[in-house]
């Protein structure tokens, strides 16, 4: 891999060489590579098809949890978020110790493992939210709830320049990863004012499937706003949102 210079940057294959641009540039890389056809039945290939099965399986676990957590991920994630998402999903399979390697799964593996995930790497919940949490989830009520005491928003947040007001949300998902569908409720707050008045006390309760058997969530987050002539706006459009998965129970 090479990065390109220069005034005029390409796409596109020329010869043996691919120009691509990503976030890192614009790029460029020799093509090469095994033929798909070997791999896909080469018994020297077993591993690697075992591999990428499971990587797949990572992939669409992945995927399901960010579609049921996409109303707060549209303000809370980073451009890199996917893939360290499917990294971590990759782990939780790799802890499945019922099923052969290549058809390990995440329902068999450790769902737990994904907890304390960041979706927003520029903005961790542990760096922004000082304010002590008591997150619970019930599986007999469905009841996936957070309480927060009182506390002084300007001691407790730390908040990025320009912050003027926020919000507390949370949400809480039911993910059946083998039908690939889900369960999910939110809450939030009214936006308040980032100031040293202390709050009330802060409950909010996510209502899933009571005596579910699938696992489930819990999702916390802060979002940042500035006040601009009497108008709220996301600050620099959510770029230090924290969200994270502070609760999590796989069965």
């Amino acid at each position: 891999m090479a990065r390109q210079k220069g005034i005029i940057k390409l796409k596109g294959t020329i010869g043996d060489i691919t120009f691509y641009k990503t976030q890192d540039g614009h790029l460029a890389r020799e093509k090469g590579g095994i033929d798909a056809n070997r791999i896909a039945s080469d018994p020297a290939f077993q591993r690697t098809r075992e591999n990428g099965s499971e990587f797949g399986r990572a992939g669409k676990a992945g995927k399901v949890l960010r579609t049921a957590l996409r109303a707060l991920l549209l303000n809370s994630a980073d451009g890199r978020m996917v893939s360290r998402l499917t990294q971590q999903m990759v782990k939780v399979i790799q802890a499945d110790l019922i099923n052969l390697r290549g058809l390990r799964n995440v329902i068999d593996g450790e769902a737990e493992l994904l907890a304390g995930f960041e979706f927003n790497i520029r903005g961790k919940l542990g760096t922004s939210l000082f304010a002590p949490f008591v997150g619970a989830i019930d599986r007999v009520t469905g009841e996936i709830t957070v309480d927060l005491a009182p506390f002084i928003p300007s001691n407790m947040i730390a908040a990025p320049s320009g912050t003027s007001h926020y919000k507390i949300i949370s949400a809480g998902a039911e993910i059946d990863f083998e039908a690939e569908t889900f369960v999910v409720a939110n809450s939030e707050t009214a936006i308040l004012p980032w100031d040293a008045v202390a709050t009330v006390a802060i409950a909010q309760v996510n209502a899933v499937t009571p005596a579910s058997t699938k696992p489930l969530f819990l999702a916390l987050g802060v979002e940042f706003y500035q006040q601009v002539n009497g108008q709220m706006y996301p600050l620099k459009n959510g770029a230090y949102n924290p969200l994270s998965l502070v609760q999590v129970s796989g069965l």
